[in-house]
């Protein structure tokens, strides 16, 4: 750890660049699978509403998607019933004070020709000159909703395991979209890593605020980014709440939070290092609104 308490970011990772636009780094998170009581993807849109962008591009339409499967939806408007169909889109947000802009991918995981579609999403980042892409995806788990969320950070990229402190998934098996873009993204030799959270598979409904909120968090520790929080923080203890009297009037599901409760406490025992003390204290400062966003450290006002 720093002495100025620093932890790495995605933003000092960024080498110069010698392109002739702004290096970026790609944020993208899509619903579906991996998208468990659409914490995921709401994260990604509470970053975009709390910044400015510029959409880019779409990604889909009729080529990727059974409707069937993934259904369009139909809203009314002031000029008659519209159609909103599955597709993806990309904006790109300015960071005046960070080496680099983002560029957010934000949509649907496709039902058909995956790798046509993870090559029409890293065309048009490259083409913003991506230098690193980080997926999100969230995954229903028995945990039990009383404790802190679990999340996990992960790269196969030795220089993002270098500069993080982190290992590669050693997950085998059937995957969604966001593994396989990141996958296909290190094929054309852009770093990537993948940011996963846990929900309780017992409350899976959307939205889930505090899982929501841990990505939040995350993404605040990982991008030159801070976010308005309080709502959410609002909402997720809310949410516990609803869930805490829910489980207490029903004897079954008490016993199996508490058991699950038993589990968690056994196999992780607090975390109470300098390091996870200096992390609460980033967390802090940016939510005060005194954590420079370039990431050179905390600014003290007197």
């Amino acid at each position: 750890m720093n002495k100025d308490f620093h932890t790495p970011t995605l933003n000092t990772y960024i080498a110069e660049s010698h392109h002739e636009i702004r290096p970026t780094i790609v944020v993208a998170a899509f619903e579906g699978w991996n998208d468990a009581g659409s914490a995921a993807t709401d994260a990604v849109r509470l970053l975009l509403e709390e910044n400015t962008y510029e959409h880019i591009a779409t990604i889909g339409e009729d080529d990727f998607y059974d409707y069937q499967f993934s259904r369009p939806k139909t809203r009314r408007t002031a000029q008659g019933r519209m159609v909103d169909w599955p597709r993806t889109e990309i904006y790109k947000m300015a960071l005046p004070h960070s080496a680099a802009d983002l560029l957010v991918v934000l949509g649907v995981e496709p039902t058909f020709k995956w790798q046509s579609f993870c090559a029409q999403i890293i065309d048009v980042a490259q083409e913003h000159n991506a230098q690193a892409v980080l997926t999100l995806g969230a995954l229903l788990a028995d945990v039990p909703h009383t404790r802190p969320v679990p999340t996990s950070l992960s790269s196969d990229d030795p220089r993002l395991q270098e500069h993080f402190k982190i290992e590669a998934s050693n997950y085998e098996g059937p995957s969604g979209i966001p593994t396989i873009l990141g996958i296909e993204f290190e094929r054309r030799e852009i770093a990537s890593m993948s940011l996963w959270a846990q929900l309780s598979h017992y409350v899976a409904q959307s939205p889930s605020p505090r899982v929501q909120l841990a990505f939040i968090e995350m993404l605040e520790e990982l991008l030159p980014i801070t976010v308005s929080d309080q709502q959410l923080r609002d909402d997720a203890l809310a949410w516990k709440h609803g869930v805490d009297e829910l489980a207490a009037a029903d004897p079954d599901v008490a016993k199996y939070v508490k058991q699950l409760e038993e589990a968690t406490d056994t196999s992780d025992l607090p975390e109470a290092s300098g390091e996870s003390i200096a992390r609460e204290f980033e967390r802090y400062l940016r939510r005060r609104g005194k954590f420079r966003p370039d990431g050179s450290g905390a600014d003290f006002e007197i």
